[in-house]
């Protein structure tokens, strides 16, 4: 497998403290950074919880997404039957 280089920015006090962490679990920043990304693409998701702080962010379910969208399907129904008089 090819392996590429890639640039991040980071801030320089965190790279120091993730480095000596990293360090301390036996990883180099770059595995543990590889850990992160083939983790993400195994799971499809962040593969930790992502929020704003002090805001609530609502999950739109299936069902919720489903109902909204038979809705809207209806009122555009509707819309075109007014239309087409």
């Amino acid at each position: 497998m090819a392996n590429i280089n890639v640039t991040i920015r980071i801030d320089k006090k965190l790279k120091t403290q993730a480095d000596e962490l990293f360090r301390d679990l036996g990883l180099s920043f770059s595995s543990a950074i590889t850990m992160f990304a083939k983790q993400a693409v195994r799971e499809q998701r962040i593969p930790f919880e992502v929020k704003r702080t002090g805001t609530t962010i609502q999950t739109a379910t299936d069902s919720s997404v489903e109902k909204l969208s038979k809705n809207l399907i209806e009122k555009n129904i509707i819309a075109y039957k007014e239309l087409a008089k």
